[in-house]
């Protein structure tokens, strides 16, 4: 099977190796990703080096700016900033095909049928956690599966499953949110350069977790959400954390933590800043300011902290958690 996959940084960058490192031993999939700059070239000259919690895969894929053909599935797993971008570059691939769009927010299923309506489109959701930060280089700190969601997903996950351990999901929009709440832990590393599993375990950012955290909550439940089954969250979990006393709601972020292990995992937003790039923080805590202001529910901790993070972007320095603390 041919599969392109648009967007090989941490989450595309595994799934490529996954793929085309099966394809030896099965037959499998001839892959084609894209990317850009020094991590292009690493790609070309030595393909994708898969390293930690899915074991050691030197993979050889094709690798351009854009598709080169039209393949049978395309992945999209850019930045959720990046795809409106990604996908109109490589629409003349994707006209028909099916695509599964694997993004952090609550826009890219929405955006990749706007904008590529001839495709049939399926939602995804990685919750294994990896790092790129060397070109050619992918390490999953922690792994896990990936929710898919949408008409024909189950179509698409007996084409992949395994090398990919993908997981169909009823209440796709409910995942979308409890993984938004998961994503919550991205802001703080961002802001302090701090790993996630140091920001948890810091009891004074703890709370600003945990505030964060039931902004999310409440913002989705007086939108109707129903949230779903991800990452040990649920629905009644996530109502009672809510309102649950600060000694209680820390419980969620303190299981998170464990959940992550011991490799310190810096988390997707300060890795793109660390690389020199714009985050998608406007996409995660972003996403819960504009969610409260529509049903006029109060988000200031996520406010201030998608301020946080975009003044980082702009002077390049991190704030000590003294900062952070007298800012919020």
């Amino acid at each position: 099977m041919r599969i392109g996959i648009i967007g090989a940084g941490a989450v595309g960058g595994a799934f490529a190796a996954l793929l085309a490192g099966s394809a030896s031993a099965s037959g499998g999939h001839t892959v084609e990703v894209t990317a850009r700059g020094a991590h292009l070239d690493a790609i070309r000259e030595g393909g994708i080096r898969l390293r930690g919690g899915f074991g050691t895969i030197d993979a050889r894929v094709a690798a351009s700016e854009t598709l080169t053909s039209t393949p049978d599935l395309a992945i999209v797993t850019t930045k959720a900033q990046d795809a409106a971008a990604a996908i109109t570059a490589n629409l003349a691939s994707l006209r028909g095909i099916p695509l599964l769009v694997v993004q952090n927010g609550l826009d890219g299923v929405a955006t990749a049928t706007r904008l590529s309506p001839s495709s049939h489109v399926v939602g995804g959701l990685a919750m294994f956690a990896a790092s790129f930060l060397t070109p050619g280089e992918v390490t999953i700190t922690a792994p896990g599966p990936t929710f898919i969601g949408g008409e024909g997903a189950g179509d698409i996950a007996a084409l992949l499953d395994p090398p990919v351990d993908l997981s169909v999901i009823d209440n796709f929009e409910g995942a979308q949110w409890s993984k938004l709440v998961v994503n919550q832990i991205n802001a703080l590393p961002a802001i302090t350069g701090l790993s996630a599993q140091d920001v948890i375990a810091d009891r004074r950012l703890r709370r600003v977790v945990v505030a964060s955290m039931r902004e999310n909550v409440r913002a989705g439940l007086a939108s109707g959400v129903r949230f779903g089954a991800v990452s040990g969250l649920s629905h009644a979990r996530l109502r009672l954390f809510a309102d649950a006393p600060h000694g209680l709601a820390q419980v969620i972020p303190l299981l998170m933590k464990r959940r992550m292990g011991d490799v310190p995992n810096p988390g997707s937003t300060l890795q793109s800043i660390q690389r020199g790039q714009l985050s998608e923080i406007d996409y995660l805590n972003g996403a819960v300011v504009a969610a409260g202001a529509a049903v006029g529910v109060p988000t200031p901790v996520n406010s201030a902290l998608v301020a946080l993070v975009h003044e980082v972007e702009a002077r390049g320095r991190f704030f000590s958690v003294d900062e952070v603390l007298s800012r919020l």
